[in-house]
């Protein structure tokens, strides 16, 4: 984890702290099972909340244990005793050290993913207030990055929208697939532990119990959460890019906010840089490097190994931070968005209304010209325009073969601009819904 690219919240989860106490709530609450089950004495159980419940783990020393062990859970468990006492000898009966583990991974993506939930919440505000402020506000729809057919900006907006809700659903999923629990000892057949411990740590730490573990929770629920990350992050870079074409000096219909006192360059005093935007493309590219490992850690060695623990320990603090961290930057980008509508307007225009040619197309064909025909027309009418010499509806005006099917006021009357915005309002049903 960068502190540049780290929010507070989202470190928290990851912080060694935070790892030891979830390991010692795993170990106490299978504690209280057993000792319901009457596998070890019930005052044991009671003695190791009173003892450890509110306890600040000494990192120093159980990474001085460790360097000693060269094993991390032993290391943990050999400070706990030291916190905890004689009763210290019930915690972890039964258990491997993959029980705490991977229990604690997945209480940590969970919480992760409840922060992600809410940073996609967020964008989505502002995408939807956004949208609605520029519903009608003409501008080109580009292909291939050439002038296509008029859209309105708010439509942009509404696309990713949908696009994010999506991926909030996505992620939704993804939690709710790796919120799995597993305390099942060795290989996973509960030979030294009672599947009812299992069920009782699920249930106190938020989570379901894993149906079959080996002697580690089966890692495609992992390469899913950390795959669909992947896929958050790039709708964030094609929205990101969007706004960076948009922002070029030749465009010029939309720009990051410039604050007071910011500056764009160390050499030119007059530059105002998309720099949020490219930030977030960076950004983006890290959280899809860390899928590779994810779906590459899904293949293990018969009923466990530790190849993928190195991974996990460095791309799953990573991909989190750095997602939630380029979600709410690029949140900040939509609401503070500058929009320029007269810029949309003067690029649309900036064709002499080539942007209709789809429209005459059709209208000669359904005047009796073969498409073939009617494409030739509009097509050599259509290319002085882009050489500069004219104005398209004038050259059609004063082309003979186009006036045999056509009329003036016919051919101007395909010049509406209102004509491709008609469809506005139910693209905005279909997204946002009728209520809104």
């Amino acid at each position: 984890m960068i502190p540049r690219y780290t929010r507070p919240e989202m470190a928290a989860i990851w912080e060694p702290q935070t790892r030891f106490k979830i390991w010692f709530e795993i170990e106490a609450h299978a504690a209280d099972a057993l000792a319901e089950l009457g596998t070890i004495p019930k005052d044991a159980a009671k003695t190791i909340w009173a003892k450890a419940k509110d306890a600040t783990f000494d990192v120093a020393r159980i990474d001085e244990i460790e360097r000693e062990t060269k094993h991390d859970v032993i290391a943990f468990l050999t400070h706990l005793a030291e916190i905890v006492g004689p009763e210290a000898r019930f915690v972890h009966q039964g258990m491997t050290s993959s029980d705490v583990l991977d229990t604690c991974l997945n209480v940590q993506l969970t919480r992760a993913a409840d922060i992600l939930i809410a940073d996609i919440d967020r964008l989505l505000a502002a995408l939807k207030t956004r949208a609605y402020e520029h519903k009608m506000t003409p501008t080109i729809g580009r292909s291939h990055g050439i002038h296509a057919e008029p859209v309105t900006f708010g439509l942009k907006l509404a696309f990713a929208y949908a696009e994010f809700s999506r991926n909030r659903e996505r992620l939704v999923a993804a939690r709710k697939e790796v919120a799995t629990c597993a305390i099942s000892g060795a290989v996973g057949t509960f030979a030294q532990i009672d599947p009812r411990v299992e069920e009782h740590v699920a249930k106190a730490m938020g989570l379901q119990p894993e149906p079959i573990s080996t002697q580690v929770i089966p890692r495609d629920r992992h390469a899913m959460f950390f795959a669909t990350l992947g896929v958050i992050a790039s709708s964030m870079e094609r929205l990101a890019t969007e706004i960076r074409h948009m922002q070029r000096t030749e465009v010029l219909e939309a720009e990051e906010f410039f604050s007071e006192g910011q500056k764009g360059s160390s050499a030119m005093p007059h530059k105002r840089n998309p720099v949020l935007t490219e930030n977030i493309t960076g950004l983006a590219r890290m959280v899809r490097a860390y899928v590779t490992p994810a779906l590459e850690n899904v293949v293990l060695w018969h009923e466990r190994d530790i190849s993928h623990s190195s991974a996990e320990r460095m791309f799953g603090p990573d991909a989190t931070v750095t997602l939630d961290f380029a979600l709410n930057r690029m949140a900040g980008v939509i609401e503070k968005l500058l929009v320029y509508p007269a810029n949309m307007q003067k690029n649309l225009d900036r064709l002499g209304g080539l942007v209709h040619s789809q429209r005459v197309l059709i209208a000669l064909t359904q005047k009796g010209a073969s498409r073939e025909d009617s494409y030739k027309l509009v097509q050599r009418n259509a290319m002085p325009v882009w050489r500069g010499e004219g104005d398209f509806q004038t050259l059609l005006k004063n082309d003979p073969d186009v006036k045999k099917y056509l009329s003036d006021d016919e051919i101007a009357e395909k010049f509406d601009l209102g004509y491709h915005l008609k469809h506005v309002d139910t693209i905005f049903n279909r997204v946002f819904g009728s209520a809104s």
